[in-house]
């Protein structure tokens, strides 16, 4: 398995990834909406709003995730890990924790102080994830489930500082995917 950087002339497999595999664990509806964001994240975020690590097995990408910028009123550097897919017939082989904590590496290196993510407390809590109440730090939109705003410090500060709401990257700009 090697892992790396997404680049530009990936964008086409990795949003059929994306929408294949949203689709087989949601139903097509929800792989096409995910496919969508996908293809809005890398082809409307600014370079330094985005960072995308893929796994890829024999030439193929057979996982992929994203961190996207989030902004708060005051001068913190966070970034939201959504979306995650790893291939169907991978999944549960540690390919999206890999991916998840090479991103969190990455980020750590430049500086990034939080990260967070909306999902399933369970799985990411495997990876240092845990639950943030929107009095600390508000998600851009409603959430449909509160109990998935999870976060984790990079830099060893609190995660108890009330930071305000967040503001995220135009393609999560949306109440559909909260």
């Amino acid at each position: 398995m090697k892992f790396s950087k997404y680049n530009e002339f990936d964008r086409l497999e990795i949003e059929a990834l994306f929408t294949r595999t949203f689709s087989d664990s949601e139903g097509e509806p929800e792989g096409k909406l995910i496919g969508h964001l996908v293809h809005k994240l890398m082809n409307g975020s600014k370079t330094d709003d985005i960072f995308g690590f893929i796994a890829a097995e024999q030439g193929q990408i057979v996982g992929c995730i994203f961190f996207t910028r989030l902004s708060f009123g005051s001068p913190i550097k966070a970034f939201m890990l959504s979306p995650v897919a790893i291939e169907t017939d991978h999944q549960g082989k540690g390919i999206g924790q890999k991916l998840i904590n090479i991103g969190i590496k990455r980020l750590r290196e430049l500086g990034v102080e939080f990260i967070f993510t909306y999902g399933d407390p369970n799985y990411y809590s495997k990876v240092g994830f845990e639950h943030v109440a929107q009095e600390v730090a508000e998600a851009p939109f409603k959430l449909a489930h509160p109990e998935g705003w999870l976060g984790q410090s990079l830099d060893g500060g609190s995660l108890e500082l009330p930071l305000g709401q967040a503001c995220c990257v135009e393609a999560f700009n949306d109440p559909q995917y909260w």
